[in-house]
């Protein structure tokens, strides 16, 4: 049995790996990071050509239908050169109205999606005096006559959505028009610039209710975002990695490469040893979301808690590697830094992910 990418999956890998490094070189992430915006949206348009805004939507509503584990692929490249487009939220947008959305609203918004026409993103963050909340069940959000009242916190490009999925009192979704009335929209602190975060209050703002959405399919919504977070840190952890051994190749002490000492040369096999062996974590998540449910929830909580930690630690390992420089503005490395950051807390630590895979295993 293979156990490896088809040659399909390869290519989408390859191409976009090309199409970064072509479109959304360091020096552009810079220029973004450094301004207000933090969003590239001509990055974005020409992924949307390419398909990525509707990967997983059936052809019938103008997609290319495919699996959730080529959407984490993709997200994983996205990672990788810590591309400043909302593809998370989006994704997860779409997801939502795929699996929890009526027919109708299917037909209305999944097209229009998938092309791009409209930007989706999603709202689940709430905060209480205990700290942050994530899951749907404990959202205090209220949707009554079709209006919602409440708000919502860490929001993806918040402020460029047209659509936004939220969840409600009760565990439910529904959907807002970001333009509709008593939607009001403030920015938030985001230490990852190329994930710029929204605040949004909702005040009497016209809302649906997507009716399918029940506990196992709220979850399924939650648990494809887990696995794109987990994909998008092995891939900013591979090159913080990558950068780290190019570094060492030129920096030298004494009059020799860093790369050439024992010390060093064990700290990076040990960013790598500790790193590959997650790329089957999410692999086999998005695979089970695909094709194994009842194995999906689990393994989504354990791939994000596993990865997005030793993601972590590989970004440490690689500070620690580029010295004082490391710690400087003028370095890159400052960006898959904060990516790895970003990933770790959104919907939810490791911990908490961690402690939900105990009680899902029954321990």
């Amino acid at each position: 049995m293979d156990f490896g990418l088809t040659e399909e999956q390869e290519l989408l890998q390859d191409t976009l790996r090309s199409f970064v490094a072509g479109e959304s070189p360091v020096s552009k992430l810079r220029e973004i990071c450094d301004s207000e915006s933090g969003y590239d949206p001509k990055v974005w348009e020409d992924l949307l050509e390419l398909g990525i805004g509707g990967l997983i939507v059936p052809e019938e509503y103008g997609g290319v239908e495919m699996e959730i584990l080529d959407l984490a692929l993709v997200s994983e490249i996205l990672g990788e050169g810590s591309v400043p487009v909302p593809f998370l939220g989006h994704s997860m947008a779409v997801a939502a109205i795929l699996y929890a959305g009526s027919e109708e609203q299917k037909q209305k918004w999944l097209p229009v999606l998938a092309s791009g026409e409209m930007l989706g993103s999603i709202a689940y963050a709430e905060s209480t005096d205990e700290g942050e909340i994530w899951e749907a069940s404990q959202a205090t959000t209220q949707l009554s006559d079709g209006k919602l009242n409440g708000t919502k916190r860490f929001v993806p490009h918040g402020q460029f959505a047209d659509l936004v999925v939220v969840s409600v009192s009760g565990g439910g979704l529904a959907v807002v028009e970001i333009a509709s009335a008593g939607a009001k929209l403030e920015p938030a602190d985001s230490l990852d610039r190329s994930r710029p975060l929204s605040s949004i209050v909702f005040e009497g703002t016209p809302a649906q209710e997507l009716p399918n959405a029940d506990a196992a399919v709220v979850a399924r919504i939650r648990d494809i975002g887990l696995v794109l977070l987990a994909a998008d840190s092995f891939g900013a952890a591979w090159q913080l990695t990558r950068m780290t051994i190019e570094y060492a190749k030129e920096r030298k002490q004494f009059g020799t490469p860093l790369a050439q000492f024992q010390g060093v040369k064990h700290q990076i096999s040990n960013m790598a040893t500790d790193l590959d062996p997650t790329r089957a974590l999410w692999w086999y998540a998005a695979h089970a979301l695909d094709h194994i449910a009842d194995e999906s929830e689990k393994n989504c909580a354990l791939a994000k808690a596993h990865i997005t930690e030793r993601s972590m630690e590989v970004a440490r390992s690689a500070f620690e590697l580029h010295g004082g420089i490391g710690y400087t503005w003028e370095c890159d490395l400052q960006y898959w830094f904060k990516r790895a950051m970003f990933n770790r807390v959104f919907l939810g630590t490791p911990s908490e992910h961690r402690a939900r895979y105990a009680d899902l295993a029954g321990w």
